[in-house]
């Protein structure tokens, strides 16, 4: 029962379902028959749409058809026609622009000939102008072969030159020019003799609104014939008028103004100055342009592109423009580089001249001659230190060349107590140099002290007695004074001459050499000066800077500080020089001594006389050169070039004669006499002072002077000796004669004076 039960009460279930699924189903269809009943409407209205779509398309294609067939032809036709009316009409627009370009044109050349049979230029060259733009325009029309233009053009051309010429004349009427015959010449003669009439002066009663000259200028401003005439009076300005008042300081202008004309004439005084004064060379060419700008340049010209508002400039203007420059460098060149200061303390007077200059361009920018922005005069006169130092060095450079390339022999005598005539110097101890440079006490005092008892002489650093070109001396005064002066000066002006002293002595390194070549190769004397004159010049170099030390330290930091650097080469310099003349009297010696043939075979006369004669000349070519440098060389260096010349002589005698194989007792006797003649008269070529009395001072010094003298002696006390003498003086290697020869030489000199003997062997055996 429970189980029947249970499934009844599935059927139960099962069939509400059933029932449930089939309402749904119902309610769907109910639905689906609404949406199909309205739906059904709008197919049937869109079929109806497109079966009217289809029947439009096949009217647009029946339509499309008939446009291709019929109108498409029609259309090209009307096209073909249009382009053609078109280009008809562009050619008939262009006839007609011709046509009235050609009518502006005639109308122009009309009124141009009108205008200047009424000498109404400005009008005329105005209507000329306006023709040419007429027949420009005409002639920019490409595709028309018009043979009128060019007949126009010529005609045009023809008119051109006749108001140009007209214009011309007119010109000449108002700028008159009464120069000499001589045209060219810029003698004062001719430039007095040259006159400007200007017949620009406004008539009284006249038209005052446009004079004639204005009319003139304009007229041909606008020609383009202005600046081709201004050109040539520029240039007739400056040769005639402008130019000769800056190279003739004499010249003075004169102005006359008659009712109408104004003359512009010259006068020379007869008082001339013979110095440029740029300040009366200013006022006096500031007068002439105030003339001018007065009665010629004072005239506003039309001219699109120049000048300021509207194209408006002033004749003054375009003369400036063309004559400026030449007349600005004419101004530097001939007037104010004459007037830079040749010294440092004219340059506080140098303040006028830029003063004037200023003043000077001032006027001429108020008369609109000189633009605002040119500045050449003004900045040359304000760089006046640089001009200064410029010309300074110049002239320094140009009086030193000439002292170094006069004559060396025009001679001056130096002495430990005389002094270059040099400015007076600052005291190390005086307050004209900064506190912190100040020296040491060693250089306060005069002399220095070495110990309690003794100190060196005033003269131990002194240059000795000697003699030295007075041009030298002048040199080294002027490159002291041109130290004093840079004292005074700017710092640029300072560091220029300071290094224009050192280019002086560079130069003289490079001069001197060089021009005297041939007198110093072949002169003793000269070569002895030059060699002074060196150690001179560096005996100077060597303070020359210390003693300028506390004028201008930072300058002379910046030039290098001291001459020193140039010392060696002014030494080497000397040297070289005196050494190639004593290599020029070593070799005078020694081919003298060639001719003694070699001093062997004594015994002949024949070479006993050439013997002779070589050792006389060699004695006479010393006492010659001694007799040229008395007095010229220093003592010790006299003493030591002479010393060194006899050694060479004594040296080559001992080097031949030491080399003989044989010497004769005869040929002994002979040599003997002919050392004793070096002997003798040698220490005679020792003159270095002109007093007799105290040259024998030296003469008795001749050891110290001559190395080989002692040697010389001994070799004449072995020509003499018998072989014991000679081995007593030998002494085992320790007395006078193994002092002066080598125990090989003893040996040989001994095998040619004795002969081959056993007290020879002896004596040889000894010599060790």
């Amino acid at each position: 029962a429970a189980v029947l039960q249970h499934s009844g009460h599935l059927d139960k279930e099962h069939l509400g379902a059933h029932v449930g699924r089939l309402s749904r189903r119902e309610e769907v269809w109910t639905m689906m028959n609404s949406k199909y009943s309205e739906f059904l409407p709008s197919v049937q209205n869109r079929e109806d749409l497109v079966a009217e779509v289809e029947g439009l398309t096949m009217d647009i294609d029946l339509l499309k058809a008939a446009i291709e067939n019929e109108v498409q032809q029609d259309l090209n036709v009307a096209l073909t026609e249009f382009t053609e009316l078109k280009q008809q009409l562009e050619r008939d627009s262009v006839v007609l622009s011709v046509l009235k370009k050609l009518q502006e044109f005639d109308t122009a050349m009309k009124e141009f000939s009108t205008a200047l049979l009424e000498e109404k230029y400005m009008p005329a060259a105005q209507r000329l102008e306006k023709a040419r733009s007429s027949l420009r325009n005409v002639e920019s029309y490409g595709g028309f072969e018009l043979r009128i233009p060019k007949a126009l053009h010529k005609e045009l051309t023809v008119q051109e030159q006749n108001i140009i010429y007209q214009l011309g004349k007119e010109w000449q009427k108002l700028i008159v020019w009464k120069l000499p015959h001589s045209k060219g010449s810029s003698s004062l003669e001719a430039v007095v003799l040259s006159e400007l009439h200007l017949h620009t002066v406004p008539r009284q009663g006249g038209d005052a609104a446009v004079p004639p000259v204005a009319a003139v200028l304009q007229a041909l401003a606008v020609v383009g014939e202005l600046r081709y005439k201004l050109k040539d009076f520029g240039q007739l300005l400056m040769e005639y008028i402008l130019k000769p008042l800056i190279s003739y300081p004499s010249l003075e202008p004169v102005t006359e103004e008659q009712p109408d004309v104004f003359i512009l004439r010259f006068r020379s005084q007869e008082l001339a100055l013979d110095e440029f004064s740029p300040v009366k060379v200013f006022d006096q060419i500031k007068l002439i342009f105030e003339v001018l700008h007065k009665y010629l340049l004072n005239v506003p010209l039309e001219e699109p592109g120049k000048g300021g508002k509207d194209g408006r400039v002033t004749l003054a203007e375009l003369l400036g423009e063309l004559i400026w420059e030449e007349l600005s460098n004419c101004l530097i060149h001939s007037c104010l580089v004459h007037s830079v200061p040749s010294s440092s303390s004219q340059l506080e007077q140098y303040k006028e001249v830029i003063e004037s200059t200023k003043e000077f361009e001032k006027a001429l920018k108020e008369m609109q001659f000189l633009k605002q922005d040119k500045t050449a005069l003004l900045k040359y006169a304000c760089n006046v230190n640089f001009h200064f130092a410029n010309k300074k060095c110049q002239d320094l450079i140009k009086a030193a060349r000439k002292l170094m390339t006069s004559e060396i022999h025009d001679t001056v005598k130096i002495t430990p107590d005389s002094s270059t005539a040099i400015p007076e110097l600052p005291s190390p101890g005086s307050g004209d140099h900064p506190k912190t440079h100040r020296p040491s006490n060693l250089l306060d005092s005069g002399t220095v002290n070495l110990g309690s008892e003794s100190s060196l002489s005033q003269s131990t650093l002194s240059l000795p007695t000697c003699r030295i070109s007075s041009s030298v001396q002048q040199l080294v005064e002027l490159a002291y004074n041109t130290m004093e002066e840079a004292k005074t000066s700017t710092k640029f002006c300072c560091l220029q001459l300071c290094n224009c002293v050192r280019d002086i002595f560079h130069v003289f390194c490079e001069v001197v050499p060089k021009y005297h070549r041939e007198n110093l190769q072949k002169l003793p004397q000269l070569a002895a000066i030059h060699y002074n004159n060196c150690m001179y010049i560096a005996h100077h170099l060597l303070t020359l800077g210390h003693q300028f030390r506390y004028l201008s330290s930072a300058v002379l930091s910046d030039c290098g500080g001291t001459f020193v650097d140039a010392v060696p080469d002014f030494k080497k310099l000397g040297m070289e020089c005196f050494l190639a003349q004593m290599q020029v009297q070593k070799r005078g010696v020694l081919d003298r001594l060639w001719s003694a043939r070699n001093f062997s075979n004594m015994d002949d006369d024949e070479n006993y006389r050439a013997a002779n004669k070589s050792m006389k000349q060699v004695l006479h070519q010393l006492k010659g050169l001694g007799t040229v440098w008395q007095d010229v060389l220093p003592v010790h260096v006299y003493c030591k070039a002479m010393g060194t010349l006899l050694n060479t002589a004594l040296a080559e005698v001992v080097t031949r004669i030491t080399a003989l194989e044989d010497i004769s007792a005869e040929g002994a006797d002979r040599l003997y006499s002919l050392c004793k003649i070096m002997v003798d008269e040698g220490p005679q070529v020792f003159t270095p002072l002109l007093e007799e009395d105290k040259n024998k001072k030296y003469q008795e010094e001749v050891p110290v002077f001559v190395q080989k003298w002692m040697t010389f002696k001994e070799l004449m006390i072995i020509l003499r000796a018998n072989l014991q003498e000679i081995v007593d003086r030998w002494a085992d290697g320790k007395g006078p004669l193994a002092e002066q020869f080598s125990a090989a030489e003893v040996k040989s000199l001994i095998r040619a004076l004795f002969q081959n003997t056993e007290r020879r062997a002896a004596a040889l055996a000894r010599i060790k």
